[in-house]
């Protein structure tokens, strides 16, 4: 982390213990909980025996400036576990989260005037020195992120070293308030959820139109990739899941069900699905790499408080790959798989950077193999002069990845296409390929995405595009807007030349203003619309206008078909 980060990250956690001051002067019964800094501000947690509301928040933020100017000396210091017991006799999570702490643990507190907080820091010297903050929103979180345990109120702030950049971080975020999925998703129609399935999208049929047109060019690309395409069952049997290690290791996010009196899991992956397509029959060294693709709908369990529109849901169908190799063929497959997952990003102008997650402490297999996992992954990412982060011990449990961090309009990161090398499901399932030299050998294998989630992507494109989908992609690429009644026939007959030339076309021949009929066709963010008129009508033509730069004056309309399949075609932004 940079110096300017770390130093930022200490502001916005010396601006979380302000507010918990802040929450204890006004709200003395609260119980405190935690509050960390996070990337784009802090929170804190809090047991709270009313429900903040919008003017509490005006409220501790007033507060929270009263103390920034008290300037208060924030000091330091360590106790026995005993005597921090004792000092924390009346804040029950802090006491629960001493009593975890190893015996050896240093037991530290910061203090600034009249309030005390346990925390291992780091802090800024004096409360002055929390300049620019801003408290957002309240949400509900569990102790511990466990919904056996209770909930509590997390109020979350943000924080920068001037006003300057606290400001620019404000406007971005009305921005992103201006373009959030959920709200554009619900004014065009694209999706919907509802109180029977609270994390399980509904895609309408505008929506189904999007979904369609990024899996056709998901099928496209691998296609040309040399990749088949497979369809593995929803559920599976709790044998399948033990022996891949999810039973252990996944548990808490997977649907169970009973079947016959026996265990059945719904996937939250698809891998092991295609590990039996693979092991179904005997293969030849010849056929490798063999690259196995699937499109599959996958359900894992997310805690309520975490569902956010198409961001974070229940079930999605994602996007994903097997590959089958030999350890020699390691470094050209993910160079293949990287180069997949740019010419996708690309595609859509989304820059991107990479990190490379290595070995958690919950993992499967030895060290050896996850060593040369890793390093295979290192070297096929240095050879391809590629820049990238390691992400120490945040890895799948089993095997290290890569992960492609994507970044929007609004400078935001989603993290979405992954690589990920596994040397320990092909032991587990004791998969074969028969060598050159006509013995059985183990193969290696990668997961890999490219989108991540149909699902999440459509909500990242939807924000980052503002609704405003590149021709190729919108659900409704032209409207036909006829001016009158006595147009309507001219009309009809372009919207038919426009569906007969593959292009999605909506007529609007409604007794209305033509000015209305524009604005409401400006509203749905429809890439072109096309008046059609007595002019038009003798000349035939079509005065056009653009959803981005407005009137483009008139045009033949086979002319026009022809510009715009040629938009369409070459995916143009």
């Amino acid at each position: 982390m940079s110096e300017n980060m770390n130093e930022l990250q200490t502001i916005r956690h010396s601006a979380s213990h302000v507010l918990a001051q802040a929450v204890k002067r006004l709200f003395p019964g609260t119980k405190l909980a935690i509050g960390p800094a996070i990337d784009t501000g802090f929170y804190y947690d809090f047991d709270a025996p009313q429900a903040f509301t919008a003017e509490d928040l005006e409220k501790l933020e007033a507060e929270m400036k009263k103390i920034v100017k008290e300037n208060l000396k924030i000091e330091r210091f360590e106790l026995p576990r005993a005597e921090a017991l004792e000092l924390m006799k009346d804040e029950p999570y802090k006491v629960e989260l001493i009593n975890d702490l190893p015996d050896d643990a240093v037991i530290s507190f910061y203090k600034q005037g009249e309030f005390t907080d346990l925390c291992a820091g780091p802090h800024v010297n004096y409360t002055s020195k929390v300049k620019a903050f801003k408290l957002l929103n309240v949400a509900g979180a569990y102790w511990r992120g466990s919904e056996k345990n209770k909930m509590l109120q997390r109020i979350y702030g943000t924080a920068f070293k001037t006003k300057d950049e606290l400001n620019e971080h404000l406007q971005r975020l009305e921005e992103a308030k201006k373009r959030d999925h959920r709200k554009i998703g619900k004014e065009l129609g694209l999706f919907m959820m509802t109180e029977e399935g609270p994390g399980f999208p509904f895609f309408l049929p505008k929506g189904m139109v999007l979904k369609n047109q990024l899996i056709d060019f998901w099928r496209e690309i691998h296609q040309e990739a040399g990749y088949q395409e497979i369809s593995t069952p929803i559920m599976l049997n709790r044998k399948l899941w033990e022996r891949s290690g999810h039973w252990d290791h996944y548990k808490n996010n997977m649907y169970t069900t009973v079947i016959d009196d026996e265990d059945f899991a719904v996937k939250p992956m698809n891998c092991p699905g295609g590990i039996l397509v693979y092991k179904s029959q005997l293969h030849s060294y010849r056929e490798l790499p063999l690259r196995i693709g699937e499109l599959g709908l996958v359900h894992r369990h997310e805690l309520s408080g975490a569902l956010h529109g198409l961001m974070r849901v229940r079930c999605f169908t994602q996007d994903d790959a097997h590959i089958f190799m030999t350890r020699d063929q390691i470094k050209d497959e993910v160079k293949g798989v990287c180069e997949l997952i740019d010419k996708v990003y690309s595609m859509f102008g989304f820059p991107y950077h990479i990190e490379l997650s290595t070995m958690p402490e919950d993992h499967m297999g030895d060290e050896a193999d996850w060593e040369m996992a890793t390093n295979a992954l290192k070297d096929a990412l240095s050879e391809m002069g590629r820049e990238f982060v390691i992400n120490e011990g945040d890895g799948a449990f089993y095997g290290p990845k890569i992960d492609f961090h994507l970044e929007d309009c609004l400078g935001r990161t989603w993290q979405c296409g992954t690589i990920q090398l596994d040397f320990q499901l092909p032991e587990r399932f004791e998969l074969e390929y028969v060598g050159a030299d006509d013995q059985k050998h183990r193969p290696v294998m990668i997961h890999r995405v490219v989108f991540g989630s149909i699902e999440r992507f459509i909500g990242i494109l939807t924000e980052h595009f503002a609704g405003a989908f590149p021709t190729w992609l919108a659900p409704v690429q032209v409207k036909v807007l006829a001016i009158s009644e006595k147009h309507i026939a001219y009309a009809e007959s372009v919207a038919k030349k426009l569906h007969d030339a593959g292009i999605r076309a909506e007529l609007d021949i409604r007794n209305e203003k033509i000015g209305y009929k524009i604005r409401e066709a400006q509203l749905e963010k429809v890439p072109y619309m096309l008046i059609a008129g007595d002019k038009e009508e003798e000349t035939g033509t079509v005065s056009v206008r653009a959803h981005k730069d407005g009137d483009k004056g008139s045009m033949p309309v086979d002319a026009f078909i022809a510009a715009v399949s040629k938009e369409i075609a070459e995916k143009s932004l």
